[in-house]
Parts: C-alpha cells; sequence; structure tokens
C-alpha cells in the first residue's frame, strides 16, 4: 500500500513543525527553515525522542 502525502488538516503541518523546532531547541539541535537532511542520525533521533517524550507528558497530564 502507498503512503499518502495528502494534508488532511493543513493546520497541523505548521503545529507539527512549531513543535519539532521547539523540541530541537530543547536538545540543542539548530534547525534552519527548509532542507536539513544535514544532520546527523543523532541529531535527528534526539528530536523525535524529545517529540515522543513531551507527548506522553502531555497525554499524562490530559488524563490526571
Amino acid at each position: 500500500m502507498a503512503k499518502s502525502s495528502k494534508i488532511v488538516v493543513p493546520e497541523a503541518r505548521e503545529a507539527l513543525n512549531r513543535f519539532k523546532v521547539e523540541a530541537a531547541s530543547e536538545v540543542g539541535v539548530n534547525l534552519k527553515n527548509g532542507y536539513n537532511g544535514d544532520l546527523t542520525s543523532k541529531q535527528a533521533g534526539s528530536i523525535g525522542g524529545q517529540m515522543v517524550k513531551k507527548m506522553i507528558q502531555a497525554y499524562e497530564q490530559s488524563v490526571k
């Protein structure tokens, strides 16, 4: 099954980009606007890990 790149909620893309930049700054990685393919796997993984950590914290706060 092919992955669709169609944006279902256009506002979500900008919110996700802001979230990613915020997470990157928290772990000390500088993202630039546009292409960031020069990041190391470690840097990209730390950004993704920080995003997941923050999403879990937000969920835990919402169910209390």
